[in-house]
């Protein structure tokens, strides 16, 4: 038998991925920055979307729905890109990492 093998410290280094702790919160960044650019996108649309629903009685209408309403398309939205929403998120993350040189 021979004695212990000694291994070089290169080839205990990744070969490919993130190379360190700042790069995945820059990672995690531009992720984050990308859902909240599509939940406001999808939040847009669906304000428009119900711009034109009549909601008049008896379940809807008054000052309330109107005051209420930008919440509630939030909140769709959001759920929306919780869900998977219409695929900006991946798009715009892959686009801000190469902006950032990190692909």
């Amino acid at each position: 038998m021979s004695g212990p093998v000694a291994v070089p410290p290169t080839l205990l280094q990744p070969t490919s991925g993130p190379a360190n702790t700042a790069e995945l919160a820059k990672r995690g960044e531009i992720r984050a920055t990308a859902q909240k650019f599509e939940e406001q996108f999808l939040s847009i649309m669906l304000q428009q979307m119900f711009e034109g629903v009549n909601t008049s009685a008896p379940f809807g209408g008054g000052a309330g729905e109107q005051m209420f309403k930008s919440f509630m398309t939030e909140a769709m939205a959001r759920q929306m890109t919780r869900a998977g929403g219409v695929g900006l998120t991946d798009t715009i993350s892959r686009e801000m990492l190469k902006l950032q040189g990190l692909k």
